[in-house]
């Protein structure tokens, strides 16, 4: 992303909340001279000291991508909404934007045994299944078999690149402006980055931080 002192944050904190918020992430590797991507739900590892993510593919992605032997980069795409430039006061910038948040992840994949390789997929099961009013938690006696289809991965983050561009750029008038259009029903309802916006006010960084 380019880099942009005023959207930018290195605060771990808001980097695993955007995480945690929107895990569906986009995994992309360069394996054979050939860029490779697929898409798959990520979660961070409650049980490592340093941000890392836990996650599976399934099988043949494991070889497309070459996993375990380089860097992989992983993307979450947190909330996001077009913006007009007529939604600004008169005289302000005429080029449309976009608000959004977003977090790029480097690191080595860990190709994880079987067992761990179950942990993680009754772990993703678990977190999806959590709201469902009659919740299906994993079997391992059926998912054993099922499982060999797909290959467990364990990601240390060696480094990460956290962007949240709410409008903090733009004067107090034409930021209020834009979160009345987000929040307005219609195509360009965007509820989530209006209350992004709406932190980005007080914290000058439009997330929520854990700490």
């Amino acid at each position: 992303m380019r880099h942009n002192p005023r959207h930018a944050t290195t605060d771990e904190q808001i980097a695993r909340q955007i995480i945690a918020d929107h895990p569906w992430a986009t995994l992309i590797s360069q394996n054979a001279g050939e860029l490779v991507a697929s898409h798959y739900p990520v979660l961070i590892d409650e049980s490592a000291d340093q941000l890392s993510l836990v996650t599976h593919v399934g099988r043949p992605d494991d070889r497309l991508h070459g996993l375990g032997s380089g860097e992989v980069l992983i993307v979450f795409e947190g909330a996001n909404g077009y913006v007009s430039p007529s939604w600004y006061v008169p005289g302000s910038s005429r080029a449309p934007t976009w608000n959004f948040s977003a977090v790029h992840c480097w690191g080595t994949p860990e190709i994880l045994d079987p067992d761990a390789n179950l942990d993680v997929l009754e772990r993703l099961t678990a977190h999806f299944e959590q709201h469902v009013d009659e919740p299906m938690w994993l079997d391992r006696d059926w998912a054993t078999p099922v499982a060999r289809g797909t290959v467990g991965l364990r990601i240390p983050v060696d480094r990460f690149v956290c962007k949240v561009k709410m409008s903090q750029d733009k004067d107090p008038q034409s930021v209020q402006n834009v979160i009345d259009h987000l929040r307005t029903p219609g195509p360009y309802q965007q509820l989530q980055v209006a209350e992004d916006m709406e932190r980005a006010r007080t914290t000058g960084i439009g997330y929520a931080s854990t700490e």
